[in-house]
């Protein structure tokens, strides 16, 4: 079906080695051009990005192709690069569908290890997809297969990873470990007696399961929902909530009680809401886990926040913040004094983005403190402090003792009441740089909100300097993206906001990689506005929230709406993401 096959017969392991030496052999490669010369010629790569790639891997154990990628060069390039020099096949995964068959042979702690996927089996032969045509320990385990023939064929690594991870799903074991729980007796007497569950219990099985998939997934929550007569599990993935799993409403109990004896929270108490937190590791990497359950009227749901401490930290070029907003959002925190507030509702991304702004700012040359609730990643270098209600760390007590630490750059995870907010701008207003975010939908509301909270309005306009306001939409699809004709209804909304004329629409079609939503990562919008002189003297005088809006769209604010509206232009977001997701201010 797929890549090259060996007619000479002989043992698996000499079919194989047929198949697979020529790609792993440097011999056989002689006199092929090298994958930097192959993109060259292609019109993929520099001769300044190739010089720039080698000087890298002289000191870097990564292959040129992995460089390559992580500098910026088209995954596809580099696999169609490859396939020319060792004469290999090359697949697209979008649309493959893989048999259960095929995925049976190979483990799928194998298939993550060498990324490598079976996506075909017929008349004796698999068909693998792999990522790596020189990894030479490849072979050793293929050669235990039992199978006629081995097909390889090559895939871009990235999104071949991807589809192992959705293939191979944890989720897929879980109706036997229920049939198990079920048979140690009923659920009632189960529930009765109470124990704590052991790791090799089925609920403690389920619940790994869960949590490995949901960070395979990308999701960055986990919901446990008791509804009527089913426990609902769903991950929230790309901002959106998807259904992942259903299980019968009796495991409800002893799964929340798993979770608690985990989190160190009181098993007993199921009416009253309760916060934890646990550690765990999955394929290699550093999870946190924060729990939060509460009591509904059909029992406890539970919700997880995955936090992924192996992530590499974003930086604010990362983020997508466009060039002008960039400059007025530097300017504002590269000021030796003053607040900058960031602000969104829950779920938008404003910790993300302080976060960026900490690790910009951490030269070794600033005393850096943080009062956060909680701490989600770890900075070297950075003093972080987090809140703890029994010690009587609150924002504003931990606030108070970070002044007497002789910090130059303070960063409040959330002003949330009016004893913290004055302690923050009185912070910024003696020489200190205070980073924090408040709750509010746009750049203007945060500053009300801090008069709502009995702020002065003189005090408010000189310590706050800058003030962001974000929203997270999801991205269109890069596997399955393609041009789309606006709707009657997409079109006379887009022209009723005077939308960009040279827009090119784009819709994701649905794929593999997308769990055909079309959807697939997220990025930033984002509204700036600079606290100027004619901004303050407006909100001394009392001016109201839509003239102050009105006033910083005129000094160059440029609204969500504009800024999402130019990723629907440029083919990044869709109108109905827009619509969903973003506030539509003026």
């Amino acid at each position: 079906m797929f890549g090259k096959r060996n007619r000479n017969g002989g043992s698996d392991e000499g079919v194989i080695l047929a198949i697979v030496m020529p790609a792993l052999h440097d011999v056989a490669l002689a006199g092929k051009p090298q994958i930097g010369q192959i993109l060259r010629r292609n019109g993929s790569l520099s001769a300044q990005q190739l010089d720039a790639a080698l000087d890298v891997q002289e000191h870097d154990g990564r292959t040129l192709g992995e460089i390559l990628v992580s500098s910026g060069v088209s995954g596809s390039a580099v696999t169609a690069a490859l396939a020319e020099q060792t004469d290999m096949v090359t697949i697209d995964l979008r649309t493959i569908q893989t048999v259960p068959e095929a995925l049976a042979l190979v483990p799928a702690a194998t298939a993550r290890r060498r990324n490598v996927l079976p996506i075909g089996f017929h008349d004796g032969v698999l068909d693998i997809a792999i990522g790596d045509p020189f990894d030479t320990a490849l072979l050793d385990e293929l050669a235990q297969i039992p199978v006629e023939r081995i097909n390889l064929v090559l895939a871009d690594r990235q999104p071949l990873a991807d589809l192992i991870n959705l293939r191979y799903s944890d989720l897929d074991g879980v109706s036997g470990l229920v049939d198990a729980y079920a048979d140690a007796g009923s659920f009632v007497e189960v529930q009765k007696r109470r124990i704590e569950v052991d790791e090799a219990a089925p609920v403690a099985q389920v619940l790994n399961k869960i949590v490995g998939q949901a960070l395979r997934d990308r999701a960055s929550d986990v919901h446990i929902e008791p509804l009527d007569v089913r426990l609902r599990v769903r991950f929230r993935i790309d901002g959106a909530l998807n259904e992942v799993l259903s299980l019968p409403v009796e495991m409800g109990p002893p799964l929340i009680s798993r979770l608690k004896i985990l989190a160190e929270m009181n098993i007993v108490e199921r009416r009253r809401p309760q916060d934890g937190q646990f550690t765990t590791n999955v394929d290699g990497r550093d999870l946190d886990v924060r729990v939060a359950t509460t009591a509904t009227i059909f029992g406890e749901k539970a919700v997880l926040r995955l936090l992924d401490k192996s992530r590499s930290m974003r930086t604010i070029q990362d983020l997508g913040m466009p060039e002008e907003a960039y400059k007025r959002y530097d300017e504002a925190t590269r000021s030796p004094y003053g607040m900058v507030l960031v602000t969104g509702p829950t779920g938008s991304g404003k910790t993300t983005t302080l976060y960026a702004t900490l690790r910009q700012l951490n030269k070794g040359e600033s005393n850096i403190m943080t009062i956060e609730d909680p701490v989600e990643y770890v900075f070297p270098g950075v003093n972080q402090i987090e809140i703890n209600a029994q010690a009587d760390v609150t924002f504003a007590t931990g606030l108070k003792s970070i002044l007497r630490q002789d910090p130059d750059i303070i960063l409040v995870g959330e002003v949330r009441d009016q004893e913290t907010a004055r302690i923050a701008i009185q912070s910024a207003l003696t020489g200190h740089l205070v980073l924090s975010s408040l709750h509010a939908i746009d750049c203007t509301s945060s500053l009300f909100r801090l008069l709502d909270m009995g702020i002065e309005p003189f005090l408010v306009t000189s310590a706050v300097t800058g003030v962001v306001a974000q929203r997270l939409v999801r991205k269109v699809c890069s596997n399955c993206a393609e041009p789309h004709q606006l709707d009657a209804s997409e079109s006379a909304f887009y022209k009723s906001f005077d939308g960009p004329a040279d827009a090119t629409f784009m819709k994701g079609k649905g794929c593999t990689f997308c769990s055909n939503t079309g959807y697939r990562e997220r990025v930033g919008v984002y509204e700036v506005m600079s606290i100027t002189e004619e901004l303050r003297q407006a909100v001394v005088a009392g001016a109201s929230p839509p003239d102050i809006r009105d006033l910083a769209m005129k000094l160059g604010m440029r609204s969500l709406r504009s800024e999402a509206l130019d990723l629907v232009a440029a083919g990044v977001t869709t109108i109905p993401e827009v619509l969903r997701t973003v506030h539509m201010t003026a």
